[in-house]
């Protein structure tokens, strides 16, 4: 979510030669194995983020001195070549970059490359596959039939069907995901299409379902540009904001044509790992029956927004009305007339508050801290126009482009991309601003101005994306109280800490959620889940993401502190984009080839 490319005319002569050279030097210098050659060619303030490429981990390195370790310990294994402009790519965004593809010893990379006064400032290198283990696409699509005679032949159903019999009985899956949701579904696609025997877990009867049963007026707050699955792009007519129910149909509908092995109306219970063996004991229940599952690798891909987060509040036990965390709210439909109290001011409140007005509720919001709000237009017009909209497509934008154009501004200057976009929406829509003040809603742009992705990035909560329920808050539409805590609850009231007590039929806690790793104390054993520490953030020592500072998303998408667990989620781009890079990791460790860790995330936080 941010404007990265420039208004200025690209040099492409100039660019080429400057590139070329600087490709040239650096591969040069790592032929030699010269680290310090190397490292020279990069400014004082540079950054390198490596996809898995160089360090088989997500990790960022900062300073010649990061670039120096970085080489020092992956280069004699790597043994990086073919370093060379991505013409397949096209140009990229302005005239001091490009797109870059090089060699490793096992695989093949593509990355992005910023110069400064000649040398590197920001480089981004990833793996794009694995030398011998590419995907069968393109010119090496399967024929789909074995031409000729052919004894006993198995049609295609028949084989899908003995693959789905075998598997998790006469077989084991190599890998086990535990949640269907979009982070499964599109990781689970990936790792069809490299060969790795895969079961996806998921508790709902259907998939789609953990979009289904959500309330009936969410719909998707990202445009359609920005959501795209793995493989298969959204049709042209697709809406720009995707309603639940339609979301939950193309997921199922993309479980199917995908060929995966999804189970649902299956819990996983619980998990434990066999250090010896190296592999995981999942104990699950399918359709009320108990069986086992013995996986070498176990992925978490319960959503982001894990488990849901609960306040204790004095009188919870009493009240008489309806109450219920956000992520179980039916929709408004039997509210109405209702007093409704909404605790919490940030996307679900606000969605939740909006349909329980339309029904003709009495709605309260309580909003205990100040949010960040932006209006979807502005922020589909200033922040997302450049890399995903329908103008980007026309201009040659791909989604790979404009994933990979994100991914090379490293988390640790992100922000500053970020303030000059937030500023423009702020000055756009300062009006839309004050009426939200003077009806007294507490408005932030995040600690540094940067707004929305960084408060996303560093703490996955504390914003609101707005398309239409501010209006009713500053209207008066929808009633608020700003700056005040729940002190108690009785039998048909909620008490506020500023003495006001608000009469209530229903309670909604829109109180957001715990770290992922919450998912892990409860299959496998709090120790596990205190040993991989907290997920997400970035250690920015703002607001709920206390430092120090990591680089990267704490235990996303890489090697954990526990072998063989990992943790996959984030919203539909994060979760089509790095299960890329999540596969290839477990399609390597499938086939026997050596995966040193460099930069293992150290442990800081555990919830």
């Amino acid at each position: 979510m941010t404007e990265t490319i420039t208004d200025r005319p690209v040099d492409t002569f100039g660019t080429r030669t400057a590139v070329t050279r600087w490709l040239a030097d650096f591969e040069k210098a790592l032929t030699a194995r010269d680290v310090d050659a190397a490292a020279t060619l990069f400014v004082e303030d540079c950054y390198w983020r490596d996809l898995v490429a160089f360090t088989w981990n997500i990790v960022t390195v900062e300073g010649i001195e990061g670039v120096r370790d970085l080489l020092g310990q992956t280069l004699d294994r790597t043994l990086p070549s073919g370093f060379a402009v991505a013409e397949e790519l096209g140009e990229a965004a302005a005239d001091i970059e490009s797109w870059i593809k090089f060699d490793t010893s096992v695989g093949r990379g593509l990355g992005h490359l910023r110069l400064r006064d000649g040398k590197a400032w920001t480089l981004l290198t990833t793996l794009n596959e694995l030398k011998g283990h590419e995907e069968p696409k393109r010119d090496r699509r399967p024929k789909g039939i074995e031409h000729g005679a052919v004894p006993n032949r198995r049609t295609w159903l028949e084989q899908r069907r003995r693959e789905a019999e075998e598997l998790g009985h006469a077989t084991q899956p190599y890998v086990v995901v535990v949640g269907g949701g979009q982070g499964g579904i599109a990781l689970g696609a990936r790792l069809r299409q490299l060969g790795v025997p895969t079961i996806i877990v998921d508790r709902n009867p259907r998939a789609g379902d953990s979009w289904r049963k959500r309330y009936k007026s969410l719909t998707l707050h990202d445009p359609v540009w920005y959501d795209h699955l793995p493989y298969i792009d959204f049709p042209p007519n697709w809406p720009v904001f995707s309603p639940k129910d339609k979301i939950a149909d193309w997921l199922e509908m993309y479980t199917r044509v995908m060929e995966l092995n999804y189970w649902s109306s299956t819990e996983c219970k619980s998990a434990s790992y066999d250090e010896t063996a190296k592999e995981w004991t999942a104990v699950i229940e399918r359709e009320g029956v108990e069986m086992t599952l013995r996986p070498k690798q176990l992925v978490l891909a319960t959503g982001m927004s894990g488990k849901p987060s609960l306040p204790k509040i004095d009188g919870m036990d009493v009240f008489k009305g309806d109450q219920h965390h956000s992520s179980e709210h039916p929709g408004p439909d039997a509210y109405s007339g209702k007093k409704a109290v909404v605790i919490g001011s940030n996307n679900s409140a606000h969605d939740i508050c909006a349909a329980l007005w339309e029904v003709g509720a009495d709605v309260t919001m309580v909003q205990r801290s100040s949010t960040h709000v932006a209006r979807s237009d502005s922020l589909m017009e200033m922040a997302l126009g450049a890399l995903y909209s329908e103008s980007a497509v026309a201009s040659g934008m791909t989604t790979q482009k404009a994933d990979m154009t994100f991914a090379s501004i490293p988390y640790r200057i992100l922000h500053l991309f970020q303030i000059p976009v937030y500023d423009a929406i702020r000055e756009r829509d300062a009006d839309f601003y004050a009426r939200l003040e003077n009806a007294g809603f507490m408005l932030d742009f995040g600690d540094d101005n940067s707004g929305l992705f960084m408060k996303y990035l560093r703490r996955g909560s504390g914003y609101y994306i707005d398309v239409g329920a501010s209006d009713l808050v500053a209207n008066g539409d929808i009633k608020l109280e700003s700056g005040v805590d729940v002190v108690r609850l009785t039998e048909d009231a909620v008490v506020l800490s500023n003495g006001k007590t608000l009469p209530a039929d229903l309670i909604v806690y829109a109180t957001g959620y715990g770290s992922m790793n919450g998912w892990a104390a409860d299959l496998i054993s709090p120790e596990v889940a205190a040993k991989v520490g907290k997920c997400w953030g970035l250690g920015s020592g703002t607001a709920k993401d206390p430092g120090p500072w990591e680089g990267e998303l704490r235990n996303m998408w890489k090697p954990t502190q526990q072998e063989a667990l990992w943790f996959h989620g984030g919203n539909l781009h994060q979760s089509r984009h790095y299960s890329l890079y999540l596969a290839l990791q477990l399609k390597a460790r499938m086939e026997g080839i050596p995966t040193p860790v460099y930069g293992l995330q150290e442990v800081h936080h555990l919830s």
